[in-house]
Parts: C-alpha cells; structure tokens; sequence
C-alpha cells in the first residue's frame, strides 16, 4: 500500500522559481519581437513616406539645425523686447526688430501688450469650453450609464452620440466652424466645447458605472423620483472624480485652444502661425516662452487642485469607514 505525501517547501519554492523564469523568458520573448516588428514597421513606414513627393524626410533633416539657428536670437534682450512690446536699439526699419503688435490700455495710462492679451483669450476660450463640456458631459453621463438607465436603446443612442462629438479632432470642428460662421473666438469654443463633451461624457458614464449603488437603492425605497437618485445618491459619491478629469481636461484644452488658432480662430496660436511664417524669431521664440510659461503654471495648478479633491475624498472614505 502506496502512501501519498505532500511536496516539501523546497520543492513547491523550486516549482514556483521554474514557472516565474517561464513566464519571464516568455514576456521577454514576446518584448523582443514586438520591439523587431515595431522596428520593420516603423522603418517600412519611414521609407515610404520618403520615397513619395510627400516626403523627403532624410533629405530635409539637416535643415532641423537651420531653424534652430534661426529660432535663437543674437541678441537675447530682442526676446524680452518683443515679449513687452519695447523698442530695439537695433531696429533700423527692418522686419527683423519691428514688433508692430503694440499695446492694450486697459485703463488710463495702464497698459498690457497684445501679446499678453492673446493669451488670456486663449485661457478664456479654454476655460469656457471646459465648462461647457463639464454640463454637457454631466447631462448625458448618467443616462449613458447601465446602472442608472434601464433603457438600453436610449443608452445606446446617447453613447454613439458622444462618440460621434469627440470622433473628430478640435482643429478639424474649428476649421469647419470659421468657415460656417466667420473667425472669432465663438468658433474656437464651440470646436472645443463639443470635443469636450464628448471625451468628458464617456470618462463620466465609466465612473458613474463604478459606484456603490446602495444609497440608489434607499432613495428608490423612499419613493425618489430618478432625478433625485442622481443628485442625492450618485453625484456626491462621483464629483471628485468629475472634478479631477474636468480640471485633467482644461489642461488639455488651453493647448488645444493655442493649436485652434491655426486655422484662423483667436488668440496666441494665431499670433504664432503669423510670426513663424513671417520669420519673426525673436517673436517666435517670445511666444514660445509665453506659452510654455502659461501651460506649465496651468498644468502645476489643476495637478494641485486635483490631489486636494481626490486626497480629500479618500480622506472622507476613510472616516466613514471607521
């Protein structure tokens, strides 16, 4: 009679060692030949793309040092002239040290330059644009969601909707938009806004889908009609993270606004377009600055304020829990 023992630790220990270097040699196996195809296709597509009239990438990467050279100043104070609208010594009537953009008054002898003024039209398209993204995407998230709606067709109509606002890029909807109803920022917020709803719209609906649908439940047994559910059951629990994903959005929004002035809508990325093809490198680089500046003390702030949301939810988790 045959007795049946156990496997020791040191042979379990030795099982699991021999499937973890399986499991890695594998994943480097596979990372290897992802990497070799990437390679082909990337090489493949390069070639291509140089072979056509269309591209000629080998021929004009030189020239990158060309505009570098021509992007950096002699004279680094002409940036800060052409920042603050301020005369050059070294204009001599030519456009290489005119800065004709000259100055806002904004009251009495208290003036900002029109450089200044471009921007903040950029952050004001960018913000208003984030706010109506932030209601549009609020209005339709709850009902795209399939805990909150028990119409599934209705569902699916507001899902596609959404996909079909953010199927198209910003600066696509704005050329479309300048062309319907002339150039101003109006055609720059509503590109802007109806991309917004619709991205914001689908991060909203999978949140809502994620929360505890106990206080649903109460407020349903209580007799509450299903906008009341919404406002007193789901909106506390997901606002934090509608708020962190809103402010995620206005970030990307200010530079969507500056791309947007391209195709002739309002603001510093029309200002930039202008400069670079006019061959304005002090300006240009001055612009770059301003812009680099503005987007990094955004950026810096909605990161803060998002981790004071989402540090003080988690902070209130916990004490319920407790």
């Amino acid at each position: 009679m045959t007795t049946l023992t156990e496997p020791g630790p040191s042979e379990t220990a030795r099982e699991v060692l021999a499937t973890w270097k399986r499991l890695a040699l594998q994943r480097r196996l596979y990372t290897v030949v992802g990497l070799l195809l990437l390679l082909v296709a990337l090489s493949w597509s390069v070639s291509f793309a140089d072979s056509s009239n269309a591209g000629h990438f080998f021929d004009r990467l030189p020239h990158l040092f060309d505009f570098v050279s021509w992007l950096i100043p002699s004279d680094w104070n002409d940036v800060w002239r052409a920042l603050f609208d301020l005369k050059s010594p070294h204009d001599n009537g030519t456009e290489q040290f005119n800065f004709p953009l000259g100055r806002v008054y904004v009251w009495g002898n208290f003036y900002i330059p029109e450089y200044f003024e471009l921007m903040i039209i950029t952050i004001n398209v960018a913000l208003v644009s984030t706010i109506i993204g932030f209601i549009g995407a609020i209005c339709f998230c709850f009902i795209a969601a399939r805990n909150m709606t028990p119409f599934h067709w209705l569902r699916i109509i507001v899902k596609r909707f959404m996909e079909v606002l953010r199927a198209f890029p910003e600066i696509v909807i704005a050329g479309l938009l300048t062309a319907i109803i002339s150039i101003g920022p109006v055609a720059a917020i509503a590109a802007v806004g109806i991309h917004s709803i619709g991205a914001l719209g689908k991060l909203f609906y999978e949140v809502v889908e994620n929360i505890d649908m106990k206080p649903d439940e109460g407020l349903k047994a209580v007799g509450a009609n299903w906008i009341e559910r919404v406002r007193f059951g789901s909106l506390p629990q997901v606002l934090p993270n509608f708020m962190s994903y809103t402010l995620l959005r206005l970030e990307i929004n200010v530079r969507a606004s500056t791309i947007i002035g391209a195709v002739g809508a309002v603001g510093i990325g029309q200002e930039l377009k202008l400069s670079i093809s006019r061959g304005f490198g002090a300006k240009t680089l001055a612009l770059i600055l301003l812009l680099f500046t503005t987007i990094f003390i955004v950026d810096q702030f909605s990161a803060w304020l998002r981790r004071k949301l989402v540090g003080e939810q988690a902070f209130l988790s916990q004490g319920v829990g407790k």
